[in-house]
């Protein structure tokens, strides 16, 4: 997201302040009065009608030529800050897209991460399992195994069993000797 610093609005100019008048109920009131002035000064008889509206047709075009230079000025500021507007608009669309892009990719890491998890807990629970097992087996005798499983022990398996019971009367007797 670009960081654009905050636009400061522009001061209110002299173009704008005309329009602004121009456009009021005081504008509305001094035109009517002007209007009111010229027919009267041409109904007593101080100047005659046909100057009377030469002179304020004059004055009626021409600020009507000002008041649409004006009004253009005025329009051609608003399009331009319309411009603004609609560039910051696409750039904060181009932001959401991504926000959104981003956020379908954080949802995909969520869901491998509660894959990795599940399968995990899977191991975890296959080792729980092996380390029972293990636990049953060194338990049991080379005979009892042998036996669990259905079939007679091997030579290998008596030897061993054998050489443990040795090994522990062996341990048992040198114990017995060191406690005398």
């Amino acid at each position: 997201m670009k960081d654009a610093p905050p636009k400061i609005p522009e001061p209110i100019t002299g173009v704008e302040r005309v329009v602004g008048t121009i456009g009021s109920t005081k504008s509305l009131a001094v035109h009517t009065i002007v209007f009111a002035v010229f027919f009267t000064v041409a109904l007593v008889g101080l100047i005659g009608w046909e100057l009377m509206l030469l002179v304020l047709t004059t004055l009626v075009s021409l600020e009507a030529i000002y008041l649409s230079l004006l009004i253009q000025i005025t329009v051609n500021r608003h399009t331009q800050s319309l411009k603004e507007v609609e560039e910051d608009i696409e750039e904060i669309q181009e932001d959401v897209e991504e926000l959104g892009e981003d956020m379908e990719d954080i949802q995909e890491d969520l869901e491998e991460i509660s894959e990795d998890i599940e399968e995990i807990s899977e191991d975890i629970d296959e080792i729980q399992e092996d380390v029972e097992e293990l636990n049953e087996e060194d338990d049991d005798t080379p005979k009892e195994k042998s036996e669990k499983k259905g079939r007679k022990p091997t030579k290998a398996e008596t030897l061993e069993q054998l050489t443990k019971d040795v090994q522990r009367v062996l341990a048992d007797l040198e114990a017995m000797k060191n406690a005398k």
